[in-house]
């Protein structure tokens, strides 16, 4: 398991700031919408610069027709980030047109799909989507694993049914980890803690809150590092 850290900061430099304090930690980290809008490509390089080791999930969450999607893919592919990700409910169409624009390159990065997000309780989810979410979230798994996708974002509590139904290897990346205990949810509904996310075979960890907003974000990394080393 894989902790990936979220640089949802309000100002760039503050992102750049923890990201320079983890320097020395072996984590991914998450650039998300507004970072990315705001700071603009740019802020990759800069994270690559701070550490060429760092791995970098850009979570753009792209929904459009085929081809633009298959265009936009084609754009983050040379940006060097090594993850992003797609809406799976933008469909089959679109998302084997994202894989196949990406088939001839060398080392083309992971592409995930978001199946249901965890802000989402079941009401809201079925007022949008007509389904509830664990059913809904299993067939936008299955789009995925027929489109030749690398994985998807689901919360923790998805992640084992959908590997049962895909593959042991088919990626689960889980957002609203909450690694020290606070049941604290905020926008997130559906949240869970490092030995739920083991349990549930979980690949990814993304952790923002506890990370950023602690006295010191390099030691809460490093105990998070621990807790997830101290389950092997």
């Amino acid at each position: 398991m894989k902790l990936c850290v979220a640089l949802d900061l309000p100002h760039e430099k503050d992102n750049i700031s923890l990201a320079k304090s983890l320097k020395e930690c072996d984590v991914w980290l998450k650039v998300g919408l507004r970072s990315f809008i705001r700071d603009g490509k740019n802020i990759v390089s800069e994270l690559k610069n701070i550490n060429d080791k760092f791995k970098i999930f850009l979570d753009l969450k792209l929904y459009d027709i085929p081809n633009t999607m298959a265009d936009a893919a084609e754009s983050i592919a040379k940006l060097n980030v090594e993850m992003f990700n797609v809406h799976a409910s933008s469909g089959k169409i679109a998302m084997k047109a994202v894989m196949e624009r990406l088939k001839p390159l060398k080392n083309p990065p992971i592409v995930l799909s978001v199946t249901a997000l965890t802000s989402f309780d079941d009401d809201e989810f079925k007022s949008v989507y007509n389904e509830n979410i664990a059913k809904k979230t299993l067939q936008f798994a299955k789009d995925s694993f027929e489109s030749r996708l690398d994985g998807v974002v689901c919360s923790v509590h998805e992640s084992l049914m959908i590997k049962s139904y895909t593959k042991s290897d088919f990626i689960t990346l889980t957002p609203g980890i909450r690694p020290f205990g606070d049941e604290q949810k905020d926008d997130q509904k559906r949240v869970a803690n490092i030995q739920i996310a083991h349990e549930n075979k979980c690949d990814f960890i993304v952790v923002g809150r506890p990370i950023y907003q602690a006295k010191n974000p390099f030691d809460a990394v490093q105990k998070i590092l621990e807790g997830i080393n101290g389950l092997h």
